[in-house]
């Protein structure tokens, strides 16, 4: 281990995680600015403890500008009471806060994107220094975690629950019955583009069952989206034997598999993106699903985005101007 992880985390609780009961609470990390010298970050979070029995780990808000999570989590924060419970819930409707409390999908104060900083650094900018306490603090007394997510601003998705395939595979299956028990239309097994530094990789390397969700998208929520993700975060405490009574509320899902990298469609070209096909369309190997026109001049053809393969549109970029790189489209195949 290096000096940096030897170092404690600046980041202090005023809960107690091991004690009884229902705590409301903070996590306080110190950060002078130029508004207040001796200022702080204040993350809202609540702990339910019952004895033993395992531990799940709620979090919504690792990126600022997606709700669901955070709607589901405030909630469950209020009504979750201490004899509802086996165990333990540590429940975090926004980890990222600064990002949440503007509405935007990183930090405006380092630009940090959490989910892309894990592990951390004790030392380093706050958004690396949340990420640390993450992963050294309550990742390791978790068993069970799920991490809300939606598009934000840029993405559109079907609303899904996922997890990924693991070397694992007992860890694997166990995540994948909890992506069940959620209860989301839509289920997935899933690809991430860029895995390294994300808080799912943190929690899949020491073992955790992990599962995570895209419940819609546009910066906003809707009454259909967080109902979905208020319903699937009790089932989920439900099916993890945390949550002692009442049952799991079955509802059908069609499951998805989004593990292949031909699943993502990106803009070679700037322009203004007319979508062809909509979410939850069936699309065939080389159909066109979404045109990019130019917009410095009239008069020429729009670039054509073709499907790599046949497969569902599940999600696609939500502004409709779009730069080179920017992903237009996400498809998957049906299981």
């Amino acid at each position: 281990m290096s000096a940096v992880e030897t170092r404690p985390s600046p980041i202090t609780a005023t809960v107690d995680f091991t004690a009884d009961g229902v705590q409301h609470g903070h996590l306080r990390l110190p950060y002078s600015r130029d508004d207040s010298a001796w200022g702080s970050v204040i993350i809202p979070l609540t702990v339910v403890k019952n004895g033993e029995g395992p531990t799940a780990l709620l979090t919504g808000g690792n990126h600022g500008d997606e709700y669901e999570g955070p709607i589901a989590l405030f909630d469950l924060a209020r009504s979750l009471k201490q004899h509802d419970i086996s165990g333990r819930v540590i429940i975090v409707p926004a980890m990222n806060y600064p990002a949440f409390s503007a509405g935007t999908r990183t930090s405006p104060i380092d630009k940090g994107n959490l989910n892309r900083s894990f592990p951390g650094a004790p030392d380093g900018t706050v958004t690396q220094k949340i990420a640390d306490y993450f992963q050294r603090v309550l990742l390791p007394i978790a068993d069970v975690v799920l991490d809300f997510h939606s598009g934000g601003k840029t993405l559109d998705f079907l609303p899904f629950c996922a997890a990924h395939l693991v070397h694992n595979k007992v860890q694997e299956a166990r995540s994948f019955d909890l992506v069940k028990a959620f209860g989301a239309p839509w289920s997935v097994k899933m690809l991430e583009i860029d895995a390294v530094g994300m808080y799912d990789t943190a929690a899949e390397e020491m073992g955790k069952v992990f599962i995570t969700t895209e419940l819609g998208g546009g910066g906003t929520a809707t009454a259909l989206s967080a109902s979905i993700a208020k319903r699937g975060v009790r089932n989920v405490l439900l099916a993890a034997g945390i949550l002692k009574s009442g049952t799991v509320e079955v509802r059908d899902t069609k499951w998805l598999d989004m593990s292949d990298s031909t699943c993502f469609h990106f803009a070679s070209e700037a322009g203004l993106v007319e979508p062809l096909v909509d979410l939850g369309a069936s699309v065939r190997r080389g159909e066109t699903i979404a045109s990019i026109f130019p917009i410095g001049q009239t008069g020429v053809p729009p670039a054509e985005v073709r499907a790599q393969q046949d497969g569902i549109l599940i999600a696609r970029h939500f502004p409709s101007i779009v730069k080179p790189g920017d992903c237009i489209a996400v498809l998957a195949f049906e299981l």
